[in-house]
């Protein structure tokens, strides 16, 4: 049975919410990055790069939350798209894996997390999450997906993070890109998306805040402390 390795944050819920979709069968494995489980040396045979969500689909060990869609979507033949949207599935994937993404990361961090203030990267972080919204935003006009006229992965990709809008944006979230808004008001309504948030939710996450939850968030900042 395929293990999902999961922690509620935005990249796996993106794997919560298809599995919900498709109804594959699978075995939860919560991981507890607070508490520093994702650097586990089983954990690492998974994902070498030590963060989740990762599967393993009998003996397949597929980590990223993109990767893992794609997988997914290939393995069962559900919500990807068709031949001639290939092109603008993938470019769309990418956009959001490696942009959408790591900007509403960073924005966060800074704005919320950082020990110190930094004004410069904490107006670097927003302007360019807000410009890949607005990006979003001009392609959404006139569609109801991202990609060609149906729902598919791209949507579940950008949902995944379109649901912390509030706090990576502040104030009114969402509502300064209207067709954005309006594209998530659609994909949440989904029935999939309440099941795939009650994913996780018998299991206990620490709170990070301590020292000790920081290590193990960013390790990187504590290599010659």
């Amino acid at each position: 049975m395929l293990k999902f390795y999961f922690h509620p944050t935005p990249n796996p819920l993106k794997v919560a919410l298809f599995l919900a979709e498709t109804d594959l069968p699978f075995e939860l494995v919560a991981v507890d990055t607070a508490k520093g489980e994702q650097h586990t040396p089983e954990f690492r045979a998974i994902n070498p790069n030590g963060k989740v969500p990762a599967i393993d689909d009998d003996g397949i060990a597929v980590f990223d939350s993109t990767a893992i869609l794609l997988y997914l979507s290939d393995k069962t033949g559900q919500l990807g798209a068709a031949p001639e949207n290939r092109g603008a599935l993938l470019s769309w994937l990418m956009f959001i894996a490696s942009g959408l993404g790591p900007f509403s990361g960073q924005c966060v961090h800074f704005h919320h997390v950082a020990p110190e203030d930094v004004p410069y990267a904490k107006n670097r972080y927003m302007r360019e999450i807000e410009r890949h919204y607005q990006v979003l935003n001009d392609h959404l006009k006139g569609r109801d997906y991202i990609v060609g006229d149906s729902y598919s992965i791209a949507d579940i990709s950008a949902w995944g993070w379109a649901i912390r809008a509030p706090r990576v944006l502040g104030g009114e979230g969402l509502a300064r890109f209207p067709e954005v808004d309006r594209w998530f008001n659609a994909i949440n309504a989904r029935p999939a998306v309440a099941k795939a948030q009650e994913v996780g939710k018998g299991e206990t996450f620490k709170t990070p805040g301590d020292e000790a939850s920081l290590r193990a968030l960013y390790p990187s900042n504590y290599v010659n402390a």
